[in-house]
């Protein structure tokens, strides 16, 4: 499906009144009908056409599209809504109060033509700047040219937390698709910064380096969807070496996180099975555990791997929704839930967390606050191991079971 949907835009922090945040100024100019709000709209985000169709402050959502058309949007799957056109413009608005702690889903439409759809997280409180917290600090974009993945330019970046110990070494945690974890497209999706930050603040979590991956151009599902050691060995050759001229991290697997969503999830999961040494820590949204390669193995074997091989000493967060992909490639649902499975039946430090989104990074964006905490509760500086075991808790849980809830039985 072709989709064109709008990219919201965030006004640059030199044109908001201070202490006001740019989606709040957004959706107060929403709000008030503000002439301001076309500009606001039209400035745009690059490279989120298509996705990001919505934008949150506490309990407003802002809905918004592009259409020649008038448009419609449906919200958590009711009846289609009449949007407003905003002023000498295509672009076509909805402000709504909605419930948070959810995600919600919302598709637009121009008459009976789908112009696409999405999820968008009611997000948490510590998804919010808080007052007082200091701020982490982004590097530029930087660029190396890999040999593991040969003729291909490989971009990163580095955001540190507040606090983060440079002279020791600090934790690491990695993340794929890193463009969509800087500037403004962060604040439309997980809000690692903002999340990280309040958390480091509240000693939740502790400081850290977060590495944040791009995929080579053209080559995304080669990199992240092949089950194979190739991408860890990118990572730790290529990547790594680059962020330590810069920032001293920690070298111990017990430091070290690795996340992604979709086929950045089953590369991050990838990269501890295959380097377990390297990294103990992983957060896995949406995981793409499915057949998208299939040269050695499609992704459907990590489960069973995980079955069959000895553990590993792993602690693992999962997360997924019901309304995720089912296609030629295989059923993300079905497969995430065999995953979890093998990692209950063979012991080791997990949560699965199955809602009902569809293929979007709102459930991963709802629970982040969460699930950082979970993965790396007891924390100590003064450690460098530590066996996970299964917490009580799960311990007393059965196994995830499936049922048809769409169909009768016979």
């Amino acid at each position: 499906m072709h989709r064109t949907l709008l990219v919201l835009a965030l006004v640059s922090s030199a044109t908001v009144v201070a202490q006001t945040h740019s989606l709040e100024t957004l959706i107060t100019a929403a709000r008030e009908n503000s002439p301001q709000l076309g500009e606001l709209i039209r400035a745009g985000l690059p490279g989120l056409a298509g996705r990001d169709g919505a934008a949150v402050w506490g309990q407003e959502f802002l809905f918004a599209v592009r259409s020649e058309e008038p448009a419609t949007v449906s919200i958590d799957h009711g009846p289609p809504l009449v949007m407003r056109r905003v002023a000498g413009s295509p672009f076509w608005y909805l402000l709504k109060t909605l419930r948070l702690g959810t995600t919600h889903h919302y598709e637009y439409f121009a008459g009976a033509r789908s112009l696409g759809s999405y999820d968008v997280a009611g997000y948490n409180p510590d998804s919010y700047p808080r007052a007082g917290v200091a701020r982490g600090v982004l590097s530029a974009q930087k660029t190396i040219q890999s040999r593991v993945y040969p003729g291909k330019a490989v971009d990163f970046w580095v955001y540190a937390n507040a606090g983060v110990d440079l002279k020791n070494g600090a934790p690491l945690m990695v993340w794929q698709d890193g463009e969509t974890i800087v500037g403004n497209a962060d604040l439309l999706r997980l809000r690692l910064q903002i999340v990280s930050d309040n958390l480091v603040a509240k000693k939740l979590i502790p400081p850290m380096v977060h590495v944040l991956i791009a995929p080579a151009a053209g080559i995304r599902s080669v990199q992240y969807d092949t089950v194979s050691d190739r991408y860890g060995r990118h990572l730790l050759d290529e990547i790594l070496p680059e962020v330590e001229k810069t920032y001293k991290i920690r070298k111990d697997a017990y430091s070290r996180a690795v996340a992604g969503a979709s086929s950045g999830a089953i590369c991050a999961m990838n990269v501890a099975w295959y380097y377990p040494g390297q990294f103990s820590r992983v957060l896995s949204h949406i995981g793409s555990y499915t057949g998208i390669q299939t040269v050695p193995d499609g992704g459907y074997v990590v489960s069973h791997r995980v079955r069959r091989e000895a553990r590993k000493n792993l602690r693992v967060w999962m997360s997924d929704g019901a309304d995720d992909i089912e296609n030629q490639a295989g059923s993300w649902p079905l497969n995430n839930i065999q995953l979890a499975n093998s990692l209950k039946l063979k012991g080791y430090d997990f949560h699965f967390r199955f809602g009902e989104s569809a293929h979007a990074i709102a459930q991963g964006a709802l629970d982040l606050p969460e699930s950082l905490v979970w993965l790396w509760r007891d924390w100590d500086a003064g450690k460098t191991e530590q066996v996970y075991e299964m917490e009580e808790a799960e311990r007393a849980k059965p196994l995830f079971r499936v049922k048809i809830a769409n169909r009768e039985a016979w």
